[in-house]
């Protein structure tokens, strides 16, 4: 019975350091969510470039693979 209790103690001892260390690491999270938007102006993120010339060349690239869909399944046939 002993060895129950022992094991009892374990995992509520257990159970409860995880519990506290993943309440602490919300708690860190929220805090620096809140404190790194401030310290922005010093390293900003780079804005993405823009990809308009690849779009027009996505779309000629489609056309391109239709033709060559449609011609195999009029070989095909």
């Amino acid at each position: 019975m002993a060895i129950l209790a022992q094991g009892l103690v374990l995992l509520i001892a257990g159970m409860g350091i995880v519990f506290a260390f993943l309440t602490m690491l919300v708690c860190v999270m929220s805090a620096s969510s809140k404190i790194i938007p401030k310290f922005n102006h010093i390293l900003p993120d780079e804005q993405p470039k823009k990809r308009a010339a690849q779009s027009a060349a996505l779309s000629q690239d489609d056309t391109a693979i239709a033709i060559a869909i449609a011609a195999t399944v009029a070989q095909s046939a």
